[in-house]
């Protein structure tokens, strides 16, 4: 009964280590491919087609769009009015004369112009109109048009101390021309955590895959052993517990590279997400990973002090924070502005139709206010000089965490290159013990325990050799990173191999910046 089960057991691993069907077009077309994935091509394809950086390329549209409507405020407008009077006049030598009714007015064409500074213009043309009794009261002596009665006339206001350069509409402006380079930062973050995270994917698949060949490998010795010690134990060499030890080891090894596969399979699903094509994702197959890359020499004192300098020029956590210093800067003025009192001045053509037909033609208007406490000014100016002093605290926290981003990855690159040196010799010691745990066997001086013990510790010295190439990879992967390398396109050289580059996710159609 029970060689039964081990022979039902043994027929399992072929449909266990089954690869799954996939449906997907994009994967179909990939099939024939031969070439290994490169780190090179995982980032260049993000940019080229990875849908979150296609939708933070958006944001220079936003952008765009707040300037439009900040701009709206000095839009020039077409007005037109129009204003009818009917009115009485006597004869004031004749108390009892019936008076005489008449009817009057004027329809107004205008185009009105503002500007930042917080003064607008407006001039036009007022056609007047009225019943023939009208006609004898006088008009303003203006630039005449086409007749007596229609006239051309020019206006305006002035801000002449509050809201005089400085004012809402003119800092909304400001605020909105900054939103531009806002939208680059919010393009370079987004890549940059999609370039950290798809190099990151990449790796833990690469040494999904290399794992998984070893304990492949692992189970084929186990598989030969096998047949090895069932003719020994026929031949009455071995006793026939090393058969069931080596049937054991066999099934062990299996479940243990199912896991392996099962490992393969979740880490290919998570890199197939930072790999599309035609709005598909690809999923990665186990024949396209690569053997992990040799040693890099490790940047000098000098080197690691110019990119502390770099990571705080071009990480995007240390340039939004600068633009919202710039930010701070105009809600600083606005509120510095409210504390003056308001002086604004007016002038243009009578409103009344009344006014305007017995010839006063033109009015002008000046109006003074001052608050008495300035508490409305006194409190914006308190507000955003709070909002300085964070953004300073934040600042000075912001730099001295990138530089220090800098320190841990070069930290973590030392580290992950003597893990390799050591993880490398104890394989290699590892490996040894096996082949001469393999010849005592053969020579009939140990058992088959000792042989899987023996051959269990050269995987997972295999284990631990891959998994620190792979840390090593992600150290250096890391620094790229912490010096804001990452936040910048890929080289338009590598995303020629894969796509347009003028098509690429992170401009999502529009102008790069500088080329505009």
């Amino acid at each position: 009964m029970i060689a039964l089960v081990l022979a039902l057991v043994t027929l399992l691993p072929m449909t266990a280590l089954a690869e799954p069907i996939h449906d997907s077009s994009a994967l179909k077309a990939q099939l024939t491919r031969t070439a290994p994935l490169t780190i090179g091509e995982v980032l260049a394809r993000i940019e080229l087609t990875h849908p979150l950086l296609r939708a933070m390329g958006a944001e220079r549209a936003k952008a765009r769009a707040k300037i439009l409507k900040a701009l709206g405020a000095w839009e020039p407008q077409i007005k037109n009015y129009t204003q009818t009077e009917r009115y009485n006049t006597w004869n004031l030598t004749t108390a009892f004369d019936i008076p005489s009714q008449h009817t009057a007015g004027y329809a107004d064409s205008t185009v009105q112009v503002g500007h930042p500074w917080g003064f607008t213009v407006e001039g036009g043309l007022r056609s007047g109109f009225g019943d023939k009794g009208n006609a004898r009261i006088a008009y303003p002596p203006d630039l005449l048009a086409t007749y007596a009665q229609q006239h051309f006339y020019y206006g305006g206001s002035v801000h002449l101390m509050r809201g005089f350069m400085v004012n809402e509409e003119n800092a909304q402006f400001q605020q909105a021309e900054l939103a531009g380079p806002q939208a680059e930062i919010k393009v370079a973050q987004k890549r940059q955590d999609l370039y950290l995270a798809g190099a990151v994917q990449y790796w833990d698949w690469q040494v999904a895959v290399k794992q998984a060949e070893i304990v492949k490998r692992a189970l084929g010795v186990a598989e030969e052993r096998l047949v090895q010690v069932e003719g020994l134990a026929k031949g009455g060499k071995v006793a026939p517990l090393d058969v069931v030890e080596a049937n054991q080891e066999i099934q062990k090894r299996r479940e243990a590279a199912i896991a392996a596969q099962r490992k393969v399979e979740y880490e290919q699903y998570k890199l197939s997400l930072f790999l599309w094509e035609n709005g598909e994702p690809v999923t990665p197959r186990p024949e396209w990973a690569p053997e992990f890359q040799g040693e890099t020499p490790l940047p000098t004192k000098d080197e690691v002090a110019a990119y502390k300098v770099e990571a705080k020029e071009d990480r995007p956590e240390v340039r939004d924070l600068y633009i919202d210093a710039k930010l701070n800067n105009i809600d600083i003025k606005l509120a510095k502005n409210y504390l003056l009192p308001k002086f604004d001045f007016k002038g243009g053509q009578m409103e009344s139709g009344s006014d305007w037909n017995v010839g006063i033609g033109y009015r002008t208007e000046s109006w003074f206010a001052m608050p008495v406490f300035q508490r409305e000014g006194r409190g914006k100016v308190l507000f955003a000089e709070a909002d300085q002093q964070q953004l300073a605290l934040k600042q000075l926290y912001t730099e001295q965490q990138v530089s220090i981003d800098v320190d841990n990855w070069l930290s973590a690159q030392v580290r992950a290159r003597d893990r390799v040196k050591v993880a490398t010799e104890a394989l290699r010691l590892a490996k040894t013990l096996e082949e001469g745990e393999r010849t005592r066997f053969n020579m009939g001086a140990t058992t088959v325990l000792f042989v899987n013990v023996r051959e269990r510790n050269v995987v997972n010295q295999a284990y631990q050799l891959y998994r620190a190439q792979a840390d090593y990879a992600v150290s250096r992967g890391g620094m790229l990173w912490a010096r804001g390398l990452l936040s910048k396109p890929w080289a338009e050289s590598e995303l020629a191999k894969y796509g347009n580059p003028l098509t690429a996710a992170g401009m999502n159609g529009f102008k790069r910046p500088g080329r505009d």
